[in-house]
């Protein structure tokens, strides 16, 4: 028996400013459909939501729910006037009975249902909008970048529900492991056109590059045409008193064939310039804390950070990521211990908060308005990694075009704000970048580039982000901070982490023995008799951090083992090989610290 569709769209087209956004377009969507909704910023992924959730009227078509069916949309900036509070908002419709699923969905997302709504902050706004929708239950749930605004345990939590759901769902969303932990299907909007495979993101990449190989075959065959065609117009005249009309409009119609065939949209062109390398060592913290009132925030943490390093920080929301990355480049005070910074260091900035984008400016302004790209008695050019360049040019680079130029900043997209932020970033020369969660909104390609961008990038990265795949992509090195102030350092990306700290918990503790440690097993935290407060400190945090080390040894020699390594990047190669001999180093001046101090506590 055929299955009624949840959702049927038939000849959709919609135009904006004169421009097609669809047109003709035609799609359903099945009970239990798991959909990942993929295509550039820009290309109308948010607005086929709006038509699909009745929010938005087609200029032509029609949008069919099934019998009986209830379709829920999660948008990006929730509209919560009327509510006194967000549970209010997120219970809206709710019996007092199914109370419970707002409650449920208030500790899993981490807001609070009783939190007034002019007190809320947009993150908090969001998920109660999430909240409100997964409570709902309805047939087919609409989710428009459900991850931006949740820590990674909040998207953990989500990853789970919607696994057991049995609710049909279509999801934007930047966060590639979110995309392939849960779809089964994918829509791709290229250009006006949606296309769908039977497949899950996971799949996506190939699917797209085999697609636009294609296209560009069946391009090169036309251009070939055309040439073939053009050349027996011009060298036919000659030889032909009349010339075969035919012919004439038939390469008339492939010309036209070609102008209508719509460009792919480029990458942005993005590129870092270090500009002065800094000093070989970045950051040295010692002992650092901070609290806020009875709040512990961080217990003594020390962190040397060298140039070339790419270090994550981690943890849920509120645990203190932001304010110890503030502490480490300067910008806070600890309450005890030290931070010193290293020479001739430049900082470029990306805040979550996209504080430095004014709403109320244009993109003109925004950039040519920046004390730090202005370019003296130029009104319409701005200083671009020390060279002069015209605004509506480097806004191009961007992907942005002129008209867009003088339109105000909150007339964006949540990715086209990040690609200003990363335009204004990357204008000025900087040798230590700090990038707080830099991948909300950005698309596939985009977040592509930067990664890439990122890994040839010579100077030093600190990045907090709740993105896995781009934690693993990027970072070298995470802080994983878990709450009670513990801020513990791991080799290695995302999956490096959960894989240690997996092994570090399942290993059994040992019953405490009489008997002397033999020097040649693994230092384990020993007796502290006859030690300062700061030696039994440092004796219990040694044996992670020679733990650390021997992670990222064997991880530096098993990337030097590459035989072709050196010839295909040489510079990569000597910062691994620099890197391996400085943990060496490390880890034996570590070792013997370790022996000493366990010498004098059993002494």
């Amino acid at each position: 028996m055929a299955r009624v569709p949840l959702l049927q769209l038939t000849d959709i087209s919609l135009t904006f400013g004169g421009d097609p956004v669809f047109d003709g377009l035609s799609l359903v969507a099945q009970p239990g459909d798991r959909v990942a909704l993929v295509g550039r910023n820009g290309s109308g992924k948010s607005t086929l939501m709006k038509v699909m959730a009745g929010l938005v009227e087609p200029d032509r078509g029609e949008v069919i729910a099934g019998p009986g069916v209830s379709v829920g949309y999660m948008e990006q900036d929730p509209d919560l006037s009327g509510f006194a509070t967000l549970g209010d908002f997120a219970a809206h419709l709710l019996e007092p009975s199914e109370m419970y699923r707002v409650e449920r969905a208030g500790e899993g997302l981490k807001f609070d249902p009783a939190r007034p709504v002019e007190t809320a902050s947009g993150g908090e706004r969001r998920r109660a909008a999430l909240a409100r929708l997964m409570a709902g239950e309805p047939d087919l749930m609409l989710l428009d970048e459900p991850t931006n605004h949740l820590d990674i345990e909040a998207i953990a939590w989500l990853e789970n529900e919607l696994k057991q759901s049995r609710q049909g769902y279509i999801i934007i969303s930047h966060d590639r492991a979110f995309l392939r932990a849960l779809t089964r299907a994918t829509l791709w909007i290229d250009r006006g056109v949606v296309r769908r495979q039977e497949k899950g993101f996971g799949d996506f990449e190939t699917w797209r590059d085999a697609v636009w190989e294609e296209e560009d075959t069946q391009r090169h065959k036309l251009n070939r045409r055309i040439k073939a065609e053009a050349r027996w117009a011009v060298e036919g005249i000659s030889a032909r008193r009349k010339r075969n009309m035919g012919r004439v409009r038939a390469l008339q119609d492939l010309r036209a064939e070609r102008a209508a065939q719509i460009t792919r949209q480029g990458t942005a062109a993005m590129a870092l310039d270090p500009a002065t390398k800094s000093g070989k060592k970045v950051i040295e913290a010692t002992g650092i804390t901070k609290s806020f009132g009875d709040r512990t925030i961080l217990r003594p943490f020390s962190l040397t950070v060298q140039r070339g390093d790419r270090i994550a920080l981690v943890g849920p929301n509120g645990v203190g990521k932001t304010t110890l990355l503030n502490m480490l480049i300067g910008r806070e005070a600890p309450d005890e211990g030290e931070v010193k910074l290293g020479t001739g260091l430049s900082v470029a900035l990306f805040d979550q908060g996209r504080d430095a984008l004014d709403p109320d400016m244009t993109l003109w302004d925004s950039l040519t308005g920046d004390p730090d790209m202005r370019v003296s008695g130029k009104a319409d050019q701005i200083m671009v990694r020390g060279a002069p360049k015209h605004v509506v040019g480097y806004l191009k680079e961007f992907l942005f075009d002129e008209a867009q130029a003088r339109a105000p900043v909150r007339a964006l997209s949540g990715g086209e704000k990040a690609r200003l932020l990363l335009a204004k970033l990357m204008a000025r020369p900087g040798n230590m970048l700090v990038l707080d969660e830099p991948t909300n909104d950005l698309d596939v390609e985009t977040l592509d580039l930067l990664q890439d961008i990122l890994g040839s990038y010579d100077g030093t990265v600190l990045l907090v982000s709740h993105d896995r795949d781009f934690l693993d992509r990027v970072a070298a090195t995470t802080i994983a901070m878990e709450g009670d102030g513990r801020a513990t350092v791991y080799a290695g990306g995302w999956s490096d982490y959960i894989s240690q700290r997996r092994t570090i918990r399942s290993r059994p503790q040992a019953a405490p023995e009489k008997t002397a440690t033999p020097a040649a097993e693994k230092p384990q935290a020993a007796a502290t008799k006859g030690l300062s407060f700061t030696q039994k400190h440092r004796l219990e945090a040694l044996p992670a951090e020679i733990e650390r080390l021997e992670a990222e040894i064997a991880k530096l020699e098993e990337l030097l083992g590459d035989p072709d390594l050196f010839e295909q990047n040489p510079v990569k190669f000597g910062k691994a090989t620099d890197a391996l001999v400085e943990r060496h180093a490390k880890l034996d001046a570590a070792t013997e610290e370790w022996l000493m101090l366990e010498e004098k506590a059993a002494g």
